[in-house]
């Protein structure tokens, strides 16, 4: 999975950019009341957009489920756009993690973090509300909800 970078934007929302296997890199702008915009930057100028497309709640939902997104991760992204202070990322457990064959309840994420794990991506099945018994495996994908910094935090544990 690609690194992606996350800006807050006041007022408006937050970006999201990564670079594909392709090298063209892509931004998700994502606003508050859950319209998104779709960018792909121009390879010779890194500040200009050559695509934009631009896509209301359910063109985003439509999106997502063609693109493979379960319904839990959809439903979340729904809650958060109508919560204040409450932020979603999805956090991968590296091949190095120390977290690797440890359950979510030794990790102690939230009580370190305040960040709630609410699902486990593994490849092609989603796992929605993983109980603290929930063994990680290297490059599962955890869903966290939680405050920017909660998340931040744990992002740095899952990278030990």
């Amino acid at each position: 999975m690609a690194e992606v970078t996350e800006t807050q934007l006041p007022g408006v929302g937050v970006r999201y950019e990564f670079t594909t296997t392709e090298g063209e890199r892509v931004g998700v702008l994502s606003h508050r009341g859950g319209r998104r915009e779709v960018l792909v930057y121009d390879r010779r100028d890194p500040d200009a957009a050559s695509t934009l497309l631009h896509l209301s709640a359910d063109d985003t939902r439509t999106l997502s489920e063609l693109l493979g997104a379960s319904q839990v991760t959809a439903g979340i992204a729904a809650v958060q756009q109508q919560i204040e202070g409450v932020a979603i990322d999805w956090l991968q457990i590296g091949p190095g993690s120390r977290f690797t064959d440890s359950t979510i309840g030794e990790g102690a994420f939230r009580t370190r973090t305040g960040v709630s794990i609410v699902a486990i991506v593994r490849g092609d099945t989603t796992v929605a509300a993983p109980g603290p018994e929930f063994r990680f495996a290297a490059g599962d994908v955890a869903v966290g909800v939680g405050t920017p910094e909660g998340l931040g935090e744990l992002r740095k544990l899952l990278r030990e």
